[in-house]
């Protein structure tokens, strides 16, 4: 398959599901999809992080570190905002120390 046919084809798809989510956005949803979609979010954004955890060679120790501490405070005290400003302040102080 060539670029433009699978260019052309992604951006139909991509414009068939926004054009599904119009149409179906008067319906009622089923309690089990409703609460299945809660956890789109947080699975997009594993999918996007996980594989950029190691990072450059040398840098997946300081990473690691930095993504196990923002976990523990989002999970301690639910904030996405602290949880980024301790992750980044986690992972360039251990950067710059090491």
């Amino acid at each position: 398959m060539t670029p433009v046919a699978t260019i052309l084809l992604m951006a139909g798809v991509t414009y068939l599901l926004r054009l599904a989510g119009f149409l179906l956005s008067g319906r009622r949803v089923a309690p089990f999809w409703l609460r299945s979609l809660r956890f789109v979010p947080i699975s997009v954004f594993g999918a996007l992080t996980i594989p950029a955890l190691p990072g450059q060679s040398g840098e997946a120790p300081i990473r690691f570190a930095a993504a196990a501490l923002t976990a523990l405070v989002l999970w301690r005290f639910s904030s996405p905002w602290l949880g980024i400003l301790v992750g980044m302040g986690t992972f360039w102080s251990l950067r710059l120390a090491l």
